[in-house]
């Protein structure tokens, strides 16, 4: 398959009124609902197609309550944006199976700030503290300093 980067590319315009909104937003539905069998067997998907579509109405619910114009032509050019890079191949697979974190993990959650999610990827990844302190003392040094053992082990 040959990738034409301009083969889904669209000129940026905004909506003249709530009815060519509507419109607009229904097409581009249309758009991902009828690619999703392209999309799983383009990306070796084992999520089956009805899953997929399922995944793809709740994208567009989560927006259904937006009442400003400017807003659903941004949603409108952010949703294409992202079938022109899926279809073209530009994503790679954990970009597409992003969606369905949560569906695999139900703890999964997203970090509050940089800094904890950094922490936090980096201290499950290091070896345990260092072995010759018991559990007991580990238990009364702190948080704070258990953490920099586990930076230096």
């Amino acid at each position: 398959m040959v990738i034409n980067p301009t083969f889904l590319a669209q000129r940026t315009r905004q909506s003249v009124n709530w009815h060519d909104a509507q419109r607009r937003v229904l097409k581009s539905y249309r758009e991902w609902i009828r690619s999703a069998p392209e999309i799983q067997s383009m990306y070796s998907l084992s999520i089956p197609v009805p899953a997929l579509r399922t995944k793809m109405r709740q994208e567009f619910e989560r927006h259904r309550y937006v009442n400003q114009i400017q807003v659903v032509d941004t949603l409108l050019f952010q949703s294409h944006a992202e079938y022109q890079e899926t279809l073209n191949y530009w994503k790679q697979l954990p970009h597409i199976l992003k969606y369905f974190r949560a569906e695999e993990d139900p703890t999964a959650r997203r970090p509050t700030n940089f800094m904890s999610g950094f922490l936090e990827a980096s201290l499950s990844t290091l070896p345990s503290p260092l072995p010759c302190l018991s559990t007991t003392n580990e238990q009364n040094l702190g948080p704070q300093l258990n953490a920099l053992l586990s930076f230096v082990s």
